[in-house]
């Protein structure tokens, strides 16, 4: 019979502890904290997103429920919907943030050797964002629109292991360009994003920090064509050209020629126009890059369909940012627990697994093992089998 730790307190162990209190020392997360530490509470919430428990109240039922458990995977603190509440309005989401940065750094080797259908050099990432509505009455502090408020995480992931390595959450006014003033772009790298993102003075800044885009081209984009490329119209592509922007003050935002590629899906059969800085890359890799741009909506939703993100346990802003940046910590333990063990489910299929095995008693490895679930018939003479009676 194994006597070691239940699966949740082996889950706990692919946090590092000793940075996690670096984080908190950080920001002085436990100063003048006497009960119910930011270990403890995020191994509540980490607990709560993994069973995808509803409410504060939900979440202090079912822990109390099993209380001879709390001490063993480090729940040492009373537990009340009081203590809960005040901790998730008073720890700072800073710490949570600063942890997930330790997560992505940790995450994104273990993922670098991943198979990859780009033929291109250097990291892709694909810029995105999605928006979260909020009731207008409850998160007055987050006001989007005169009937309803929002928040909005802004997401840069790499396509290569699909992990995040850019979250930025802001209120829903704050528009997706604004978003890549915040941005570090890396020499080499390649950034997909859609045409929300075309705006030729922070586009010039990319190309600049010698990275490349590959971002959609609107209707109205004013441009002058310079030089036309061969190309080949069975693979879809209808032109390959060299452009300069002649738009207002478009030739001062974006000095240099851009390369406009003009494409219709063959799936679909929609016509798309990309633009790019890079001028050497084939046309067809262009294509390919924007096509797996979605691998980000995919990110989204899996975030909005597995994880608790789409209500909030309170109401603060400190409360809604918390419960953000821990769902996007229990998303890349998840994923480093994967690369550990070698596992051969999927993200989501590890987090069904671990939803209902929190507290058995077995070696984390063993719960994801396909196991002969033929039921045996007892052997005892004594035991009456309810058939035959």
């Amino acid at each position: 019979m194994y006597e070691g730790k239940m699966v949740f307190s082996q889950f706990m162990e692919l946090v590092s502890w000793k940075s996690f209190q670096a984080c908190v020392a950080r920001h002085r997360g436990d100063r003048k904290v006497k009960s119910f530490y930011c270990s403890e509470f995020f191994r509540v919430m980490v607990f709560a997103q993994l069973t995808g428990r509803e409410s504060l109240s939900e979440i202090v039922l079912c822990l109390n429920a099993v209380s001879y458990h709390l001490y063993h995977v480090g729940i040492q603190s009373t537990l009340t919907k009081s203590n809960l509440a005040h901790a998730n309005n008073q720890r700072h989401w800073k710490i949570f943030y600063d942890y997930a940065q330790v997560l992505i750094s940790r995450a994104t080797p273990l993922y670098r050797n991943e198979p990859s259908e780009l033929d291109v050099d250097g990291c892709v990432y694909a810029l995105d964002s999605t928006t979260i509505d909020l009731c207008l009455s409850l998160f007055p502090w987050a006001r989007f629109r005169k009937t309803k408020s929002a928040i909005k995480m802004h997401t840069i992931i790499n396509l290569q292991g699909k992990i995040p390595d850019f979250i930025l959450i802001s209120t829903g006014k704050m528009h997706d360009v604004n978003a890549m003033d915040h941005i570090t772009w890396e020499a080499g790298c390649w950034y997909v994003m859609d045409r929300g993102y075309l705006d030729f003075d922070r586009l010039y800044l990319i190309h600049q920090s010698q990275s490349w885009f590959v971002t959609r081209s609107k209707k109205n984009t004013r441009y002058r064509r310079v030089y036309s490329r061969k190309v080949d119209k069975s693979k879809g592509i209808i032109c390959d050209q060299k452009v300069r922007l002649t738009g207002s003050r478009a030739d001062k935002k974006y000095p240099e020629l851009i390369r406009r590629i003009k494409y219709i899906d063959p799936e679909t059969g929609k016509r798309l126009v990309f633009l790019t800085n890079n001028m050497l890359v084939s046309s067809i890799a262009i294509a390919k890059l924007y096509k797996n741009r979605w691998h980000v909506e995919l990110f989204f939703k899996w975030i909005k369909q597995h994880l608790h993100v789409k209500s909030f346990y309170g109401r603060s802003d400190n409360a809604v940012r918390s419960q953000l940046w821990i769902s996007v910590c229990v998303y890349l333990l998840i994923a480093i627990l994967k690369k550990r063990l070698a596992l051969p489910q999927s993200l989501n299929e590890i987090l069904h697994i671990l939803s209902v095995t929190p507290f058995e008693k077995m070696p984390i490895f063993s719960v994801f093992l396909e196991k002969n679930t033929k039921s045996e018939q007892s052997c005892s003479p004594n035991q009456r089998l309810l058939f035959d009676l």
